[in-house]
């Protein structure tokens, strides 16, 4: 935000990495208003007061009324006291001038000073971003409840100047595959240009896949002054200023983050590993249609496995299975699990259906589960297998061509039969609670629905030309 607490906002305050994001299009007013802004005066009480609780420091004056505080504060703005209540003892309250008024809030701590949501290292603090807060709330409430009718998002001037420069430097290793192009350019044109400046140029690349994907919005602290990457204004308070994506990096006020488009594109320096990774999120960090890890394991299991008997219902060693899951983690796309490292390649369909079962959300997702599952029960076999197609249509596009390329490698795998013994239903059962998971974490429901995952799954693989 602004400045430490102990001293004001100015222009010779702002970092390097601040002073990229103040090109003519930031608007002032807002940061302005917070250089305005009243500053924090502790009213000192000159006696030792008992009891007073260790986290409080000499700005707690006991037991005493609301009158008095109001005297003591003596109608200086931005003064302030700590006293305990005289109704409820052991409750305390700060006592804040401001708008030629003195107001109280109830305080509490917990490890950190809060009156509200956010929560401090100190008083101090808690009262400048309070203050500020008040300030501009005061003076700019019909401004920022106007702030997103006019936003930057979708007609960037800035972005504009810097779009051909980026795009060139993104198509800078266009004789490399797709993946590691977007990759190695992510950590080296676009790192230090802001999200906002990445999120239009990746839009505008050829080599980029266009699937749909929510911001993955978090409360943050920012650390200097920062500009909303939606509306262009001011991210005022002292922390916890707006929201930031974990996965691209956008940062915008939280009224702003309801008005985003679901147009994230994950930066790989955020992306820190393969497996536990949010599907959608890992094929557009990769730029791939399909989760690397998916594409590089079934291509290894049908050049080497797809006659092995028991494919996918044998294990392989749970250590050796770790170890593949960490060579993706560590290498991505460039793991090597040849038949030269794992020879067993129950290592790899394990590996594969580790992956499947560590998703945050499953491949068939926790919104379609039970639509899947009603699916399953209808008692007609031609109207079960379209109540199956409707419902595929729901899933999200990378979900959906995850699938759709499971299929009909399974289905390759049931024309082997012969050899690895390995049917459609037999598939379903080891696939069925790999790939659908009930919403709620309840052994009853799973064990209930386990024969409609299985069902599910034979019908996909059995009839994967017709439903994709």
């Amino acid at each position: 935000m602004a400045a430490s607490s102990n001293s004001s906002l100015s222009g010779s305050s702002v970092s390097s990495d601040a002073e990229e994001y103040q090109p003519p299009i930031w608007k002032s007013y807002l940061y302005q208003l917070q250089q305005e802004a009243p500053r924090p005066k502790r009213i000192i009480c000159p006696r030792e007061v008992e009891n007073r609780p260790k986290y409080y420091g000499r700005e707690f004056h006991g037991i005493i009324s609301r009158e008095k505080a109001d005297e003591l504060l003596g109608g200086v703005e931005g003064a302030y006291i700590l006293r305990e209540s005289q109704r409820q003892p052991g409750c305390y309250t700060l006592a804040l001038r401001f708008g030629n008024q003195t107001l109280n809030y109830r305080l509490f701590y917990d490890g950190k000073h809060f009156v509200g949501e956010k929560r401090f290292e100190s008083i101090h603090d808690l009262v400048t971003d309070g203050l500020i807060t008040l300030y501009i709330e005061t003076k700019a409430s019909e401004y920022i409840s106007k702030m997103t009718t006019n936003p930057i998002y979708e007609h960037i001037g800035y972005a504009t100047l810097l779009r051909e420069k980026v795009s060139r430097r993104l198509s800078r290793s266009k004789n490399e595959s797709r993946k590691t192009s977007v990759a190695n350019d992510e950590h080296t044109a676009v790192e230090k240009i802001s999200s906002l400046v990445r999120r239009a140029a990746l839009t505008h690349n050829d080599n980029h896949f266009n699937y749909e994907k929510t911001h993955n919005f978090k409360v943050h602290t920012f650390r200097g002054p920062h500009w909303c990457e939606y509306c262009a204004n001011f991210m005022w308070g002292l922390i916890a200023q707006g929201v930031q994506c974990s996965d691209c990096g956008l940062n915008v006020h939280k009224q702003c983050s309801k008005h985003v488009p679901n147009d994230c594109q994950p930066n790989l320096k955020r992306i820190k590993k393969v497996y536990c990774c949010d599907l959608t999120t890992l094929v557009k960090a990769h730029n791939t249609q399909r989760p690397m890890v998916v594409d590089i394991c079934i291509r290894e299991i049908e050049a080497r496995g797809l006659k092995s008997e028991g494919l996918y219902r044998v294990s392989g060693f749970t250590e050796h299975i770790e170890d593949v899951k960490m060579a993706f983690d560590r290498d991505g796309e460039k793991a090597d699990i040849s038949a030269n490292i794992y020879p067993d390649i129950n290592i790899i369909t394990g590996a594969l259906k580790l992956y499947f079962r560590d998703l945050p959300i499953p491949v068939i997702t926790y919104d379609t589960y039970s639509k899947f599952i009603e699916a399953a029960k209808v008692p007609n076999a031609d109207e079960r297998l379209e109540a199956v197609h409707e419902v595929l249509m729901l899933l999200p596009p990378a979900h959906y061509e995850t699938l759709r390329y499971l299929m009909i490698h399974l289905k390759k795998v049931t024309m082997n039969e012969k050899d690895n013994l390995m049917n459609a239903e037999n598939l379903g059962i080891v696939f069925g609670p790999t790939l659908m998971r009930p919403p709620e974490d309840s052994t009853l429901t799973t064990l209930h629905d386990m024969r409609y995952q299985r069902l599910i799954v034979q019908i996909l693989v059995e009839n994967e030309d017709v439903l994709f």
